[in-house]
Formats: C-alpha cells, sequence, structure tokens
C-alpha cells in the first residue's frame, strides 16, 4: 500500500526543515529581506529574486519561483507557484498557479491548481480561482468562486459572484469576454458565455448566452405586500 499525502507531506517537511535556514540565509544574501526568518520555511527549490520582500509565518514549497521587488506578506502558502515581478500578496495561499507582474491578491485568497493570472489582476479577500485563465487588469474584489473560467481583460465581478461549474456528474468552463461588468451576487451557470462588454444586474441566475454590450436580467420582478407587518400583528 503507497503513503498517504500526509506522511509524504512530512517526510519532505522534515528532510528540508534541517536545511531551511541555510536556505533562507542563501536567498537573503542574493537580496531577499525576511522581517523574521526564524518564522519562514523556505524549501531548496524556491527561487526568489532581489528586493522581495518576505514577511513572517510564510511557507515556501516545491518548484515556486518568486520575481523581483515582490511582497509576500504575512501567512502566505505558495507551492509550486510562479509569481511575477511586483506582485503582492498578503495571506495567500496558491498551488500549481501562474501569477503575473503586479498582481495584488488576498488577504485569504485561494488561487487552486492550473489557474493563469497575468498582469495587474486584482484577487480579494476571500476569493477562490480554480482552473481558471484571468487576463489582463481584471478585478475579482470580495467573497467569490471562479472555477473552470477563461476570463477577459478588464472585467469587473461583483460581489459574491459564482460560476456554477459543476452539475454533479460533470464540469464545464465559463466564457467571460473583455470589459464586462458582473453584478454582485450573479450565478453564472456553466457552460455558459457572457461577451464582450455585457452587464449582468446584480442578483441574476444566468443560463444563457448574453450578446456583446447587453444588460442580462434574470431575476423575479419585486412585489411590495402592503401593509403585510400589520396583518402579521393582529
Amino acid at each position: 500500500m503507497g503513503r498517504t499525502i500526509t506522511e509524504m507531506s512530512y517526510e519532505r517537511a522534515k528532510k528540508n526543515l534541517e536545511k531551511n535556514a541555510e536556505n533562507i540565509k542563501k536567498l537573503a544574501e542574493n537580496g531577499v529581506l525576511f522581517i523574521n526568518p526564524d518564522s519562514c520555511y523556505v524549501e531548496e527549490n524556491v527561487k526568489i529574486g532581489k528586493g522581495t520582500v518576505v514577511e513572517q509565518n510564510v511557507m515556501l514549497q516545491g518548484d515556486t519561483k518568486i520575481g523581483e521587488n515582490c511582497v509576500i506578506g504575512m501567512g502566505s502558502k505558495l507551492v509550486d507557484t510562479e509569481v511575477g515581478d511586483g506582485s503582492d500578496l498578503l495571506s495567500v495561499v496558491a498551488v500549481s498557479a501562474k501569477l503575473g507582474k503586479n498582481v495584488l491578491a488576498g488577504p485569504f485568497s485561494y488561487i487552486r491548481p492550473n489557474t493563469v493570472i497575468a498582469d495587474n489582476v486584482k484577487v480579494g479577500d476571500f476569493v477562490e480561482v480554480k482552473n481558471a485563465v484571468i487576463d489582463e487588469g481584471t478585478k475579482i474584489a470580495h467573497l467569490t468562486y471562479v472555477g473552470d473560467s477563461d476570463v477577459g481583460k478588464n472585467v469587473n465581478f461583483g460581489c459574491g459572484t459564482v460560476t456554477v461549474n459543476y452539475d454533479g456528474k460533470k464540469k464545464y468552463r465559463c466564457k467571460i469576454g473583455d470589459d464586462c461588468f458582473i453584478g454582485c451576487n450573479t450565478n453564472l451557470v456553466a457552460p455558459v458565455t457572457i461577451k464582450a462588454g455585457a452587464y449582468t444586474a446584480a442578483g441574476s441566475t444566468i443560463t444563457d448566452e448574453v450578446p456583446e454590450k447587453a444588460l442580462a436580467i434574470a431575476r423575479a420582478r419585486q412585489v411590495n405586500k402592503t401593509n403585510w407587518k400589520d396583518k402579521r400583528d393582529n
């Protein structure tokens, strides 16, 4: 019977822990600033560019590569992840992902495997991205899940957006064109395409293609029940 992931992780960590201080010292000598090196764990294959700041309680594992002049904020964990120059990550977990230059991520972002994030993208607090391609200038500010999706340039995701990628048997992709605006609490039920420049109204559940520069509204019309509270009090 093969070893469990936990067992393999334990063995790798134990092996690398002995060389941890040596790895950090070598990187520091090459221009990386560790705020509190005793609190960090950095494996041997990790590469970090000059001018990058690594704050306390950071774990860098596997073949992680970080560019120059980045900030890897406290509480971050990067595994087999590439980060471009000038990026700023705070309390971010990223696994087998690729982040471009000047990416702003966190706090508390989860960037999962097979995610490619282009330059100048924002991935904000409590955002999860999985198996997705996010093009330049897009903002996913907070409380949003983007999974199995191809997202264009300069897209804005409102708070609480979900790409509904799983029907219980299979997973499907969403396609979102350039310059789209996805309203707060939108559900994008994959497979679905939002074409360039389109908008979705807040609270919509989108199941059909949205044409270019159109506004999609998919919610019930509001109905106000007058004197409703008075009737309940009787």
